[in-house]
């Protein structure tokens, strides 16, 4: 089945971005970044189809302090294999806080998951920060410091950009091959 991972750093969103695209909560949320500490798969299901389409991946965030360094230490050792061995993972949704400026390990993600050849796509959160007027600029802006990628503005507050990564998502899944076995999934 096909897998679409979530990755950005603590605090940009991730658990709010599942819940949001689902239309339930199913990823816990907190005030206090840092929380998710393991690989988290949740099933997404269509109404009315008994079995799961893909599987969505909540990984834990990087960059905050306040995790003890033994338990962020140990991360990379299944984070790292997840991400570059992992024959069902389909698409890599990159979060970036749009407020603020990128971070070195928000590209140091992108450069590690290109060269690992994985299919990613940059998602801006907390869109709803932004004023209609700033909010095109601040895309094309963070666009262009992340190597002129292709960035889908969201809100998990208020829903802006949800159909547009929900179809850049079923796009990533109908190409979707899993290189051993030749199975496409679209």
């Amino acid at each position: 089945m096909p897998e679409v991972a979530f990755l950005g750093r603590s605090n940009v969103g991730k658990s709010s971005v599942i819940n949001s695209l689902l239309g339930t909560k199913v990823a816990k949320t907190s005030s206090t970044p840092g929380r998710t500490q393991a690989i988290n798969f949740f099933e997404v299901r269509w109404p009315g189809k008994p079995q799961p389409e893909m599987l969505f991946v909540d990984l834990p965030g990087y960059g905050y302090s306040r995790v003890p360094k033994e338990i962020s230490a140990q991360w990379s050792g299944f984070i790292d294999p997840y991400l570059t061995a992992r024959p069902s993972l389909a698409l890599c949704v990159v979060l970036v806080d749009l407020n603020i400026p990128p971070q070195a390990s928000d590209k140091q993600l992108l450069q590690f998951l290109q060269g690992a050849h994985r299919p990613t796509l940059i998602v801006a959160t907390k869109s709803d920060r932004l004023s209609t007027n700033r909010l095109p600029n601040a895309v094309a802006e963070l666009a262009h410091e992340l190597g002129n990628l292709h960035v889908v503005r969201y809100s998990a507050k208020t829903g802006i950009g949800r159909e547009e990564l929900w179809q850049e998502i079923r796009n990533a899944v109908a190409d979707f091959r899993v290189p051993e076995l030749g199975v496409n999934f679209g």
